[in-house]
């Protein structure tokens, strides 16, 4: 009898270290899957880059490295899957900030387009990559909408304000291939219709307005002052702080908005005659040509759709 209540205890007692362990492993297994999935969906050397698609953009640097007396270029073909990464001559002025997924523009005074004073460093969107003669028309149409923000820029000791400007977006003006052709001009150089502009922390707009709204035909196409006047208009305050910014082109029609404000909107008979076709523009345009001067801005975003 005692033999039997020996057994029925050992065998007891068996079983509950079996089970215990068999717990054991199964609790240790499933905590190693969940270190394993965490391992799978958070993966330490993950780099989040800024969300721009280079397809239809191009870059103009401050500088002439090739020396053929015009700002450096690089096509999308060159920026395009992290390509600018690589490119020596571009790391100084649009560079990677991993630390908060974005990318830096740098500019400061130094060469200029022909049709300009200023230094940029800034995108030129090109529908087709491989062609700038190909752009759209306000009744096309066309949105753009960026995240962004002002880094550092130098002062201004030769005015009132406190720093330098820089425009950060465009709508620019270009003249059709078929008015250039049919004009017999040289040059297809339009007015910017609308100019997204930095000032002292205060984000302006200027937009191009005709000073004698009774003008048409041909004369429309004059690009100078006499015919086409900016009109201004302060959409707020955004300091040296983050803030979202989107421009909507339509026929007739401008419509702009600085984070979630309410839009503010242009429609008048000006743009309902604007005679150019037009390209966004995105980036550090610096608005002066005093030495020692810069601007550093970065995007976290930029998209366009047509």
């Amino acid at each position: 009898m005692i033999f039997r209540k020996t057994v029925f205890l050992v065998f007891v007692l068996h079983f509950f270290l079996f089970s215990s362990c068999s717990s054991k492993n199964e609790i240790e297994e499933e905590i190693v899957e969940e270190d394993s999935l965490d391992e799978i969906d958070n993966p330490e050397n993950t780099i989040i880059y800024a969300d721009i698609d280079f397809s239809n953009w191009k870059v103009t640097l401050p500088v002439d490295e090739n020396n053929n007396g015009s700002p450096d270029e690089y096509r999308p073909s060159d920026l395009i899957n992290g390509g600018y990464r690589a490119l020596k001559a571009v790391q100084p002025f649009m560079y990677d900030e991993i630390s908060d997924s974005s990318i830096v523009f740098y500019t400061f005074p130094s060469q200029s387009t022909a049709n300009s004073s200023y230094s940029r460093t800034e995108l030129r969107e090109l529908i087709v990559p491989s062609n700038s003669k190909i752009n759209w028309t306000l009744e096309t149409g066309g949105t753009m909408k960026g995240k962004l923000k002002m880094m550092e820029i130098s002062k201004d000791n030769s005015s009132s304000r406190e720093y330098h400007r820089t425009i950060v977006m465009q709508i620019h003006g270009i003249l059709s291939i078929t008015d250039k052709n049919r004009l017999g001009v040289s040059s297809n150089n339009g007015p910017p219709l609308i100019k997204m502009t930095w000032i002292d922390g205060d984000l302006w707009v200027y937009k191009k307005s005709l000073v004698n709204e009774n003008t048409t035909g041909d004369d429309l196409l004059d690009v100078s002052n006499a015919t086409w006047k900016d009109e201004k208009y302060n959409m707020g305050t955004v300091g040296f702080d983050e803030f979202e910014f989107r421009i909507t082109a339509s026929k007739g029609k401008i419509e702009l908005q600085l984070n979630n404000n309410t839009p503010y909107i242009f429609e008048d008979i000006s743009l309902a005659k604007w005679p150019f076709e037009n390209y966004f523009k995105a980036g550090n345009y610096l608005s002066t040509t005093q030495s020692g001067a810069f601007s550093r801005l970065k995007y976290y975003n930029l998209k366009v759709t047509h």
